[in-house]
């Protein structure tokens, strides 16, 4: 199939504000503030968040004219989109699309951003600019097929995320279909992101979705400025889906574009931690409220995950029962039923507390994960998962095929200002996190995302 790649850049320029259904409208709102709150509490609290900082400022790029929520300085645009970009990743706390197997906004939000800013955007053109962002990113995914992407070692949020972060990049710099589809050509060069953070609980899983928004803002500009990219970015011969998976199926990269919205089909994390852990989670505990069972009396624990999820989550299993880091902790489904089983939930904070708990530690170790015939059925479209838990008075087990967060069992406003009122609120203050909120989820009323941006400052600088 030929011509995807000029599609792909037309569909980015044509897009209106005034194209996008209510409910788009109103859903990209929800998944950008759900982003500027990971970014506030990660720029202050993740580990690998100081090291970043501190390179910037090496490199010379930590003075600029562009925001980074949660810090009182400025940055340089690309440093901009590549610090946001990585705190938005940083607590695997973001949005995910099952059948995609990505996460959407990390990358394409932070070039957005950093784009609206160099360029004086109003809040309706961030909005439009995101749409088209998620629309092409998710699609590409599709097109590749996940689990083989996966089976070569790639990340797909940082592979097509930065070809989603050149088009809303590139609509925000103003730039034709000629330019978008040059700036996806350049992109080919650099779409990246390696899965070997699995390995040994590495940062790179955060950065290179970073890098992936400032590579894709990058990419725009060159083409912008006239560096000229190879058309046929996506299906060319030695193209993007050619290159990163042995069986794509082309057609599923602009299949109803602009009339089927992926972006509706965007979900959103209750738990900080892989998104194939949280079925599970939110079956341990429906059987503790239904069941009165506490951690002290489980005798053993059996999730059932679908295979793409087990790859990643309870593989290899000596690890997963041992997490040492966060980065362990948040893909060892193990550590996150023990903790859930401890504490009837999981919060961010929860990985300081539990990571060196002896007990949670020991209840890690009960707990196995299955291929269950059941979830696998309802995989790729929800990410099921499956509890259960051996007791001394019984043995109980419940299915999630739906777990919170998902469009279909979708978090509402309120809990989306709770979620970001927790992560926010120790560095903006109670008054800070409600003004930030009340400007992004009226974002279609303010004329400068700049200005929206100013909002995010801390209260007080964070620590480097």
């Amino acid at each position: 199939m030929t011509g995807i790649s000029r599609r792909l850049a037309e569909f980015a320029v044509n897009l209106g504000y005034e194209d996008l259904p209510t409910d788009v409208i109103e859903r990209t709102k929800l998944l950008i503030l759900d982003t500027a709150g990971i970014m506030v509490r990660a720029r202050n609290d993740a580990e690998s968040t100081p090291a970043m900082v501190r390179a910037l400022e090496y490199l010379g790029l930590a003075s600029g004219d562009c925001a980074v929520p949660g810090d009182a300085k400025t940055y340089a645009p690309s440093a901009a989109a590549l610090l946001n970009g990585t705190l938005a990743h940083s607590l695997d706390f973001d949005d995910t699309h099952a059948e995609a197997s990505l996460h959407s906004s990390a990358p394409i939000v932070p070039a957005a951003l950093a784009a609206a800013e160099m360029t004086g955007a109003s809040g309706k053109d961030l909005i439009a600019a995101c749409v088209a962002g998620y629309e092409i990113q998710i699609r590409l995914s599709l097109a590749l097929g996940p689990s083989d992407h996966y089976d070569r070692g790639y990340h797909p949020t940082a592979t097509c995320g930065i070809f989603g972060a050149v088009a809303a990049a590139g609509k925000l710099l103003g730039m034709d279909a000629d330019q978008i589809e040059s700036g996806f050509g350049i992109a080919l060069s650099q779409a990246a992101g390696s899965m070997q953070f699995l390995a040994d609980g590495a940062w790179t899983k955060r950065s290179h979705v970073g890098q992936a928004a400032q590579n894709g803002l990058m990419c725009a500009v060159l083409a912008k400025e006239g560096f000229q990219g190879p058309k046929e970015a996506f299906e060319g011969k030695w193209g993007f889906l050619h290159a990163y998976a042995p069986n794509a199926d082309p057609a599923k990269a602009d299949a109803e574009l602009g009339e089927r919205w992926e972006t509706l089909r965007l979900a959103v994390k209750p738990y900080p931690s892989c998104r194939y852990t949280h079925a599970a989670m939110d079956a341990i505990k429906q059987i503790m409220r239904d069941e009165g069972v506490t951690a002290d009396e489980v005798e053993a624990v059996e999730i059932g995950l679908p295979l793409t999820g087990m790859k990643i989550v309870s593989f290899p299993e000596e690890a997963k029962h041992n997490p040492e880091s966060v980065v362990d902790g948040q893909f060892s489904m193990p550590f996150c039923a023990a903790v859930v089983l401890r504490e009837g939930t999981m919060l961010w904070d929860h990985y300081a507390t539990h990571l060196k708990d002896p007990e949670t530690l020991a209840l890690t170790k009960k707990v196995t994960c299955v291929n269950d015939p059941e979830v696998e059925a309802l995989f790729p479209a929800n990410m099921a998962g499956k509890a259960t838990v051996k007791t001394p008075r019984g043995t109980f087990s419940v299915l999630v095929d739906m777990p919170k967060g998902e469009p279909a069992n979708f978090m509402t406003v309120d809990e989306f200002r709770g979620k970001f009122s927790g992560l926010a609120s120790p560095y903006l203050g109670e008054e800070g996190v409600n003004r930030f909120a009340d400007l992004i989820l009226g974002l279609e009323a303010q004329n400068s995302v700049s200005s929206v941006l100013a909002a995010g400052k801390p209260q007080m600088q964070a620590a480097e």
